[in-house]
């Protein structure tokens, strides 16, 4: 799938705007994209379009490999590295996640709402390591992902109702809620019981127990979750670590006010 297969369209935001339009294409395809796939995807001149991409490599956020494909460049690896160590809700949410991995034994996430998707801010691994989707900086969808879901029952219903008009629904495995009226539907189950899950919604025999975290003001919403392969955690097990998944989410949430200050 190329990037502007993900139904966003680009908006004419200046030089800039349209500069970053150019790094999201590179940066979210699932394959190296070449000038004229750029050109397919982009609403852009192929001087305007050029001058972009040479701009972005003279900066070495992108680069061209020998094969003429473009690629992420290597000043973005560090611009990451320094965003994700020097990130407060992150230091916040860390020994919580650390807690709750010792508790369980399983994966923990932690991930932020942007959008659509939801970013993953960290991740501690199994003990059993089990080969997953997800990775700190990675993007998964809101409606299949227990910590998306999490994170949606704390929207108002006019941010939910605008966040979900916008999801580009797809079905990665036979559970995947695929409906705007399926997906609010669960919503307000999470809504009612504090905890989302994923029933094997994402990723085929990967279930996990999640719940929401936001600040006061609700300018960061986010969640956490512990996910385990269903072979070896039965949703059970899941259930019963429900509370426990809730605890920690309110204390990170707590914590946020507290440090963090009303503006998170």
């Amino acid at each position: 799938m190329l990037a502007g297969e993900k139904g966003r369209l680009p908006v004419d935001t200046g030089t800039l705007g349209k500069c970053m339009d150019v790094l999201d294409a590179v940066a979210e395809a699932d394959r190296p994209l070449r000038f004229t796939d750029l050109l397919d995807v982009l609403a852009q001149p192929r001087g305007t379009l050029h001058r972009h991409l040479s701009n972005l490599i003279a900066e070495g956020l992108v680069t061209q490999r020998t094969d003429h494909c473009y690629e992420l460049g290597p000043r973005l690896l560090k611009l990451a590295s320094r965003a994700w160590a020097g990130n407060q809700f992150r230091q916040i949410a860390e020994p919580h996640l650390a807690a709750l991995h010792q508790a369980t034994g399983e994966t923990v996430h932690l991930g932020v709402l942007a959008g659509t998707e939801i970013i993953y801010l960290d991740k501690v691994e199994s003990r059993s390591a089990v080969r997953m989707h997800s990775q700190i900086g990675k993007a998964s969808p809101v409606f299949c992902t227990g910590v998306g879901k999490a994170a949606l029952s704390r929207l108002d219903d006019a941010r939910l109702n605008q966040t979900l008009s916008r999801i580009v629904f797809r079905r990665f495995t036979d559970h995947t809620l695929t409906t705007p009226d399926a997906l609010r539907a669960d919503i307000e189950a999470i809504r009612l019981s504090g905890n989302a899950y994923d029933r094997e919604e994402h990723e085929p025999g990967i279930s996990c127990v999640a719940a929401p975290i936001s600040s006061r003001d609700g300018s960061l919403i986010a969640g956490i979750s512990v996910t385990a392969p269903s072979f070896r955690i039965p949703m059970s097990q899941l259930e019963a670590w429900a509370p426990l998944v809730r605890q920690t989410a309110d204390a990170i949430s707590n914590d946020i006010t507290t440090r963090m200050g009303p503006r998170a």
